[in-house]
């Protein structure tokens, strides 16, 4: 098990690069298994889900190609279903929940696709209903072995239809776009994921050939075409990612650009941040954060009563960047009320902020209150346990910004969703050492 090392209470300085979209990637990856031809994807972030999701396309018969850092190319022109029934495929997949989105384009191509149940982050239940009640709304067949937990589809063909989806699932949404793009006929999706990893896969399955209409909104279009070709496609940066830089500048009273940040697919996350009391300036494409030496005050509604930040779906606050804003509440003048709707078990890694010093009740499983420090009473260093990726980024902030020296263990969970992590901080002045 690894571990980070944290000397806390140094203010950073510098620019730092957002690496590739983590989420965007394991929908793009998966993607390359609906075309027989060559498939070019950069910006690849080399982190730990993504490499796994690389290598089981691989051991599925994709033949990968490295062009360089953060290029591959892959061609899907000989592969091997017998893969999908053997032991090593079950071992290997139940690793990764990103591999859930490779049933919905092998459905469709050769009209079979299996999952061993997947893992990922212990943050609550995440359904697949919403993935598997659509492949049988386009005609599939569903199984499931309770025994070694294995589901399946089937199918000779698969048929257009309209579907309402019961929840705005992204994964859900993007594996039976992908199922219905070479589906006999029109398929209507209603209350689809709409954000913008979901609009980059359908803009590029729009160029492999496919008909997708309505990309952008809820209520996607469909209509089936009988093949898809090769394409290039390059990745936005990870939004999360630059929300995490945005809470680290600001923790630590730090100037910090943030470069090449593609501000018009942030959505609401500069001005969730600008809530908190934290100064965000527009140059270019890149977000600058200037030292907050006089710390941060948290806005309350117009009434005066207690901002609460929620996450939803898209165009809504992404649940992901909820750990990142509670951390950054510790420390600002007022209090904020974080709400977690999505996922019930996300923010139980407050007690380890409670150690360090931070006022935060928690309310039940979804409800936080912060109440801030305004900086007059630093954190205070202490051993921790990531226990996901996101509150494992959270906790490194916190451990950036507090007194003393900090030890982190599990930091496989963050290595999951950052790439380079301790190098890319130490260049901008952090002290973190990987033991």
């Amino acid at each position: 098990m690894g571990t980070f090392k944290i000397e806390g209470g140094h203010q950073l300085k510098g620019s730092i690069q957002p690496q590739g979209a983590k989420n965007e990637a394991l929908q793009i990856l998966c993607a390359v298994l609906l075309t027989p031809e060559k498939v070019t994807i950069n910006n690849i972030p080399d982190i730990v889900d993504v490499n796994k999701l690389i290598m089981l396309l691989g051991n599925l018969g994709v033949n990968i190609q490295k062009n360089g850092p953060g290029s591959y190319t892959f061609q899907a022109d000989d592969i091997n279903l017998k893969y999908l029934e053997s032991e090593q495929f079950k071992e290997e997949g139940r690793g990764l929940r990103g591999s859930i989105m490779i049933v919905g384009p092998l459905l469709a191509r050769f009209g079979k696709g299996y999952i061993p149940k997947p893992g990922g982050d212990k943050i609550g239940r995440r359904r697949l209903d919403t993935h598997f009640e659509g492949f049988i709304k386009l005609g599939a067949k569903f199984r499931y072995n309770r025994e070694d937990y294995f589901y399946g589809v089937e199918a000779e063909k698969l048929h257009g239809t309209y579907m309402l989806l019961d929840e705005a699932s992204v994964t859900g949404t993007a594996n039976i776009v992908m199922a219905a793009v070479l589906a006999e006929g029109t398929t209507t999706i209603y209350n689809a994921a709409c954000e913008p990893y979901l609009q980059q896969l359908c803009k590029m399955l729009n160029r492999m050939g496919a008909k997708i209409s309505g990309v952008g909104s809820n209520l996607l279009t469909i209509e089936g075409v009988e093949k898809l070709g090769g394409t290039d496609h390059r990745m936005l940066p990870d939004m999360i990612e630059i929300g995490s830089w945005i809470g680290l500048a600001a923790m630590t009273k730090s100037e910090l650009t943030i470069k090449n940040v593609s501000w018009d697919d942030l959505g609401q996350i500069p001005d969730v941040f600008r809530k908190l009391g934290i100064t965000i300036e527009r140059k270019g494409d890149d977000i600058y954060v200037p030292a907050h030496a006089d710390g941060y005050e948290i806005q309350n509604y117009i009434d005066g009563s207690i901002l609460t930040i929620a996450d939803a779906p898209w165009p809504g606050f992404t649940p992901d960047l909820l750990s990142i804003v509670l951390v950054v509440a510790t420390q600002a003048r007022g209090s904020v009320l974080i709400h977690q709707k999505m996922f019930e078990s996300r923010l139980f890694f407050v007690d380890k902020l409670i150690d360090m010093g931070a006022k935060i009740i928690l309310c039940d499983p979804h409800r936080a209150s912060v109440i801030g420090h305004d900086f007059k009473s630093q954190l205070k260093a202490t051993t921790m346990v990531s226990p996901d990726i996101r509150a494992g980024i959270s906790l490194l902030i916190a451990a950036l910004s507090a007194k003393g020296t900090s030890t982190i263990h599990n930091i496989e969970q963050i290595d999951r969703g950052y790439e380079n992590i301790d190098e890319r901080l130490r260049a901008i002045g952090a002290k973190i050492v990987r033991l």
